[in-house]
């Protein structure tokens, strides 16, 4: 009895500790009478033009109007889609979800567009087609995709939309803020058709969105009963906080309602700010736009809403949040992709630029004029995502007028996420990682790196395929790209890395005098590797890049094998140094000839998310050893060759 008193005393003073630990950015900015106070009420925060206003929204868009005009012509004649039944029942029968998703997001592009079109144009040519696209969505039973349905017990449903249930996902408040500023926009155009549309829009916005949010829990929230979350709390929070805070700030006007949603919100926001103190996306740069740039989207409606009252942009734990995008990207379009990324990455130069323009940071500013003058053809408009198209608009001239410019940073430091980069003045540039196996958009990958010349990788993380239910099912660490095998680290005694918050780094530091990166990595294998210390580093010198394996073992049972993700042309001729051809850039892997055996292994790519990175096939190159030893040390080096 009194060994469970002093347990559950123990976990309370674990919460107790944890909870005076967060910093609550948003909710100590005010309570929820002081924000009751602050809100702008009737859409009074807007700072577009009312549809009717045509000279001042031809000076909002400008030449982008047209643009805009032109890609809601292309759906003029559009057929608008069913998603039927079957197409739900195929994601669990298959695991495709694309049956689902294609169609249902063929039409809200379609639908996007045509919205954007007539504010464009302000003609009433596109309505009957945006009228029957809002009469579409209206007789959806859900929209949700078939992939996303979960209660709010978190226990999987059968991935078949439940009339009794309205849940709030990514898509789903998506489509909630596209039709609220849609009803906001259009509905007295709408009313002269017939007052029923309108009147049925702001009903399922009421019962889809509004509703829900406030009555039932989500565990992306991160509140009440899902504490455990902040452990681990990711963009679904910013992403779909961000939506509903849309649909709130158009649709209510009810000064007591509007402030118990808002400040919900802001609870729930806090605890993703809160997971994220050193401002590393541990998701990877792909979903850095739907993490910390919808972190971006929600704050700035928040600034909105109580005219600047609260407002985050100032803090360092923001701007951090920010560069990530800036700092992670390599040149060329080429990104340090961990985790479910793509390693290549255009980026939306507006959201970087006004995100950048908010915590004042001239680099993201300038970065955002490179990427805009290396892709021209990148317009305002953001698919699905009106209010995100209309702020582009309004920074889009300051956009032109910036210097596109680029700057390596010297190093990169994450040490909560223990995300490393380092690059040199001869266009070296590596990024490491310790962290542990139970990371958003997981990959078993403590420990590994990538290596680039010239903004171009060589030793290289291969991303992640198509998603499917196994994707995200107990079967993900089945699929090649995310086991340990198939990243740049070691097979210890034959045995890899395994899945969870148990299989982690341990005292990662980083020497950025002598830049120098260091992790121990035996917790990241399981019991089974008989492996008492892994000690594996990363020196960057000179435009040569250092690795050391030091190691203990219990006992020896295989020869240790050491990985290298590669493509392009891979030469082994010589015993003692792999020579790795890559498009324009050629660089040389060395490695002691009398402990290790070099092999290679193609791996062909016939997912297509993959092959148009890297085209056909990839490497893997072992280093294999050639005698069993309980401790040693093995190294390596990496040269560009001259």
């Amino acid at each position: 009895m009194k060994k469970s008193i002093l347990f559950f005393f123990l976990i309370g003073m674990f919460v107790q500790l944890s909870a005076s630990n967060e910093q609550n950015l948003l909710t100590k900015a005010a309570n929820l009478d002081q924000l009751k106070q602050m809100l702008a009420m009737n859409q009074e925060w807007v700072s577009y033009p009312a549809y009717s206003n045509r000279s001042a929204w031809i000076k909002l868009l400008g030449e982008n109007g047209e643009i805009m005009i032109r890609d809601g012509e292309g759906y003029l004649s559009y057929e608008w889609q069913v998603v039927r039944a079957t197409d739900y029942l195929d994601y669990k029968r298959t695991g495709n979800r694309n049956t689902m998703q294609e169609p249902y997001f063929e039409n809200q592009r379609a639908f996007s567009a045509l919205v954007l079109a007539e504010l464009a144009e302000g003609e009433g040519r596109f309505l009957d087609q945006i009228i029957d696209g809002v009469f579409v969505n209206c007789e959806m039973t859900s929209w949700v995709l078939s992939a996303h349905f979960k209660i709010s017990a978190k226990k999987e449903k059968n991935h078949f939309p439940d009339v009794k249930e309205n849940l709030i996902g990514l898509y789903s408040s998506q489509t909630g803020a596209m039709l609220s500023w849609t009803y906001y926009f259009l509905h007295d155009e709408f009313d002269k058709v017939n007052p029923l549309i309108s009147e049925r829009l702001r009903s399922e916005l009421q019962k889809r969105i509004l509703d829900p949010y406030m009555n039932m829990n989500y565990w992306w929230t991160a509140l009440p009963p899902f504490q455990d979350e902040r452990l681990n709390v990711n963009n679904w929070n910013p992403w779909c906080n961000a939506n509903v805070l849309q649909c709130y700030m158009l649709l209510e006007n009810d000064r007591d309602k509007l402030a118990q949603a808002v400040y919900r919100s802001m609870r729930s926001v806090d605890q993703f700010i809160n997971a994220n103190k050193d401002g590393a996306c541990d998701e990877g740069p792909k979903y850095w736009g739907v993490a910390a740039g919808k972190m971006y989207d929600y704050l700035s409606l928040l600034e909105k809403l109580t005219d600047g009252q609260i407002s985050l942009f100032n803090k360092p734990e923001i701007k951090s949040m920010a560069e990530y995008v800036y700092r992670a990207n390599v040149g060329n379009d080429w990104v340090v992709n961990f985790a479910d990324a793509s390693a290549k990455l255009q980026g939306n130069p507006y959201l970087i630029y006004s995100f950048g323009r908010a915590v004042e940071s001239d680099d993201m500013m300038h970065f955002a004029a490179y990427l805009k003058e290396r892709n021209p053809e990148n317009s305002i408009v953001n698919s699905r995502d009106i209010d995100r198209t209309l702020r582009s608009a309004l920074i889009s001239g300051e956009l032109e007028a910036t210097e596109p410019k680029f700057n390596v940073p010297a190093y990169s430091w994450y040490p909560e996420t223990e995300y490393c980069f380092m690059s040199d003045d001869q266009g070296s540039f590596v990024a490491a990682k310790g962290g542990d196996n139970n990371e958003n958009h997981n990959h078993n990958d403590v420990g590994s790196f990538i290596y680039y010349s010239n903004s171009l990788p060589i030793i290289m993380d291969t991303g992640v395929g198509s998603y499917t239910a196994k994707t995200f099912g107990p079967q993900r660490y089945s699929i090649w790209t995310m086991q340990s095998n198939y990243h740049n680290v070691p097979l210890i005694n034959g045995v890899s890395q395994h899945a969870g918050a148990d299989f982690k780094a341990m005292n990662t530091a980083f020497d950025k005098e002598n830049m120098r990166f260091t992790t121990n990595i035996v917790n990241a294998y399981p019991k089974e590797a008989k492996v008492k210390s892994w000690k594996r580093s990363y020196n960057l010198k000179n435009g040569t890049l250092i690795i050391d394996d030091l190691y203990v073992l219990e006992k020896t049972i295989e020869p240790n094998q050491i990985n290298f993700m590669t493509w392009g042309d891979v030469n082994l001729d010589v015993p003692g140094k792999v020579i790795i051809k890559v498009k324009n850039e050629t660089v040389e892997l060395r490695y002691d000839k009398k402990k290790l055996k070099a092999t290679i292994e193609t791996i062909e790519l016939e997912e297509k998310k993959l092959s148009q990175v890297w085209g056909d096939a990839i490497y893997r190159l072992s280093l294999n050893a050639k005698m069993l030893e309980t401790e040693g040390n093995y190294q390596y080096s990496i040269r560009k060759v001259k």
